[in-house]
């Protein structure tokens, strides 16, 4: 059985979703934040030696790296689903998307997270952070203009991969319509509800205008 070492409050509840999506029997090995640093548990080390969560375990092989366990996951389990067909345009916005949301829209987004305990120190930053923050939700804004999904008119894994961005921007999301009606779709997945049911509490469940 596919064994995901989830982290409550992480990019791991997305890994259980896609594997509700795709209709998989899966294992959660749980860990919790700590209350106080809102770190990882030492334990998780012993399965990833950087402490890190999502860890899927499929028959013996380890995969880590959301972006990794999305893609394997649709490739091996999939059949067919939740992508595009290999070699067209969709398949080349799909690889672009799956890619963009840790590549490019997560580092603006963590560096607010940091600098934000950083007080006085990390104000010279903010502004330029600020601003590459919302350059990258109004270009998803613009990209969902219309649509319902990020390629084509099916749910895609970039969708899923996508989903923790928009909601770890949840605070900022009040000034782009299409994000809150994207996510507020997503969410309402029968699939992603089973996941956060089965995951835990999800601190990041409701998207907030």
């Amino acid at each position: 059985m596919i064994q995901v070492h989830h982290l409550n409050n992480s990019r791991s509840q997305r890994i259980l979703w896609l594997l509700d999506e795709l209709g998989l029997d899966y294992e959660i090995v749980a860990y919790q934040r700590d209350p106080v640093t809102n770190l990882a548990p030492p334990e998780l080390k012993r399965i990833h030696p950087l402490g890190k969560s999502p860890v899927l375990v499929d028959d013996g092989t380890v995969v880590i790296e959301s972006g990794a366990i999305v893609d394997y996951l649709i490739q091996r389990h999939g059949q067919g689903r939740l992508m595009p067909a290999a070699g067209g345009a969709d398949w080349v916005q799909y690889i672009q998307w799956l890619q963009f949301a840790e590549g490019s829209a997560m580092l603006p987004l963590m560096l607010g997270l940091y600098c934000g305990r950083l007080g006085e120190a990390a104000a010279p930053l903010l502004p330029r952070i600020k601003s590459e923050v919302a350059n990258h939700l109004d270009y998803l804004d613009r990209a969902l203009d219309g649509r319902d999904f990020l390629v084509g008119s099916e749910l895609t894994g970039a969708d899923i991969q996508t989903s923790f961005v928009l909601e770890a921007a949840r605070g900022a999301l009040a000034e782009y319509p299409n994000l809150v009606r994207y996510l507020a779709g997503l969410q309402a997945r029968p699939a992603y509800q089973r996941a956060v049911a089965r995951g835990g509490p999800y601190a990041f469940a409701r998207s907030k205008g």
